[in-house]
């Protein structure tokens, strides 16, 4: 497993038995409060342990433990979506000022961290208003393009692959820096920070200059505007003290530095070596895999794909494992190059599962929809509910599919053919047999506006003549029977009439005769005149002071 190798030549000596722990990253506040396994001492022990990967202590027969760096954006599955290397780009920044309406050129804090960012950019142009500024745990090699930030009073630079502190001189504003779990080992670097007369809090563990004899009384000498370091407050007399013996700490962290500078010299000549060394062998790989092999050893290859691909996915899988076994227990320092080449082998195997999940669903077999005997099946893959009607007066079939309502119809796709209908929802087939042959160039297709349900209307494409036709011609021809019995089944009443003329009864309506009224508009306006019949009497006498009887 990865390895640090940061602890000092007593601790090299008992580096084999270093306990796993599980101390995770915490603030720099409360860094302190960590609890340390008894093998490691020193500043920022806690901090250390908890970025770098230890010795499992399991058995020699059980499989090894797969630790991970865990301060590493390379080893923890963050927010940087899986991408070999992610730029710091206009989208990125709006995506990140949410809390500002996606507005940057106002834009007071923002959070880029756990981004897998390998170069610091573009922030000092767009976001000149930066007061807080979180970059943890990301690839950055280097502090740059930040000097314009003329307003930023905090920037966290935490876990990443900064070995130096520079360009921050520009930052006129700046009060606290946060550089825990560096590569830091240029502590003369820190004078650069002089200029900055605002500065109150500074955190440097975590770095290998913090193992440097005189780290602490040299960088309280050096920055007399500081008031904490590593959380813990710097007192007058710890102050006076260290300027007092400054010239000879100063002389010990030189020569310190140079003896680092020359480690980390043989680390890059190292990494480059075994990076070169596992490029060749990857070649020899791809090589032996593609193939300059005889054409036997080809056709062999061919039978054994022909007989299974069960075997070659479970000797893959072998292959995987054991490769990952080798470079998980690998021992190697702790340093910016393995943290880099980590993240990278880590980034490929997840594409190559990635290749090798979306092979798989291009390979998926489809669905079969009509056998080799030519039977056409029904098939409902989207599991949608249907109903089939039989419209016998219009003579066609209606299908009704239940599609899902807010579904585009563009995503619908139906073929009518003379036997079956096929409908294609989000290229998940629905099949269904009709039990008639049906008109397909006279079919139609509509979409409900309330349910949004898929009504599809065939016609039949056998004419049939219906009922009520062959009825409304046979009344012509029928007689009187026919239309009694038809009116009996319809329900309707019949009454006799009688002919007048073959009897002859009295007329009891005119015993009395009556009189004749007759009158226009209103009775106020036109009396009534009545006329009576006069009797043929010759003894009558019309006396007019007699009053009428009626």
């Amino acid at each position: 497993m990865r390895e640090a190798n940061w602890l000092t030549n007593t601790q090299e000596e008992d580096k084999s038995v270093i306990e796993r722990t599980d101390v995770r990253f915490m603030p720099a506040e409360k860094a302190p409060l960590l609890s340390l396994p008894r093998r490691i001492t020193g500043a920022g022990a806690a901090l250390k342990l908890s970025y770098v990967c230890t010795k499992a202590s399991a058995p020699p027969s059980a499989p090894p433990a797969r630790a991970r760096c865990r301060g590493s954006a390379a080893a923890s599955g963050n927010g940087g979506g899986g991408a070999a290397m992610v730029r710091i780009t206009e989208d990125l920044v709006r995506r990140r000022a949410e809390h500002n309406n996606c507005e940057i050129f106002s834009l007071e804090e923002i959070s880029l961290h756990q981004q897998e960012i390998e170069k610091l950019e573009y922030l000092d142009k767009w976001c000149r208003d930066l007061k807080i500024l979180y970059l943890q745990n990301n690839l950055i090699p280097k502090i740059e393009n930040v000097s314009k930030l003329k307003k930023l009073e905090y920037l966290n630079v935490a876990l990443n692959n900064i070995e130096r502190i520079e360009n921050l001189e520009g930052c006129e504003e700046l009060k606290k820096l946060d550089l825990t779990a560096n590569f830091i080992g240029e502590l003369s670097s820190i004078e650069s920070l002089k200029h900055n007369i605002h500065l109150k809090e500074l955190f440097l563990a975590g770095n290998p200059c913090t193992e440097f004899e005189g780290y602490r009384p040299f960088v309280v000498a050096t920055l007399h505007q500081l008031k904490y370091l590593d959380s813990k407050e710097i007192e007058r007399s710890e102050r006076i003290k260290a300027l007092q013996n400054y010239p000879e700490v100063k002389q010990k962290i030189r020569e310190q530095e140079q003896v680092y500078l020359l480690k980390r010299a043989r680390e890059k000549e190292e990494a480059q070596r075994r990076m070169q060394e596992r490029k060749d062998k990857k070649q020899k790989q791809m090589k032996s895999k593609l193939g300059f092999d005889s054409p036997d050893s080809l056709q062999e290859k061919e039978n054994h794909q022909a007989e299974g691909d069960g075997e070659q996915e479970t000797c893959r899988t072998v292959e995987d494992d054991e490769e990952d076994r080798r470079f998980w227990e690998e021992p190697t320092p702790y340093t910016p190059e393995s943290r880099l080449e980590t993240h990278r082998y880590i980034e490929e195997k997840r594409r190559a599962k990635d290749n090798i999940r979306e092979s798989k669903k291009s390979e998926k077999p489809p669905w079969t929809l009509v056998t080799a005997e030519g039977k056409v099946l029904n098939v409902n893959v989207p599991k949608l509910h249907f109903s089939l009607k039989d419209d016998e007066e219009n003579n066609q079939f209606i299908l009704e599919l239940a599609v899902y309502r807010y579904l585009d119809t563009s995503l619908l796709d139906v073929d009518v053919q003379p036997t079956y209908i096929r409908v294609l929802v989000k290229e998940k087939p629905f099949q269904f047999v009709l039990p008639e042959e049906v008109k397909p160039d006279s079919s139609s297709a509509k979409r409900s506006q309330t349910t949004g349900h898929l009504v599809v209307t065939m016609p039949k494409a056998k004419e049939i003549i219906l009922a009520k036709q062959k009825l409304s011609a046979s009344i012509k021809h029928s007689d009187c029977n026919t239309l009694q019995k038809n009116a009996r089944r319809s329900g309707k009443v019949e009454k006799l009439e009688v002919d007048p003329s073959k009897y002859s009864f009295p007329d009891v309506t005119k015993i009395i005769q009556e009189k004749e009224r007759t009158g226009q508009g209103p009775i106020k306006l036109h009396p009534e005149r009545i006329t009576e019949v006069k009797k043929s009497c010759v003894d009558f006498e019309n006396d007019k002071d007699v009053p009428p009887l009626i």
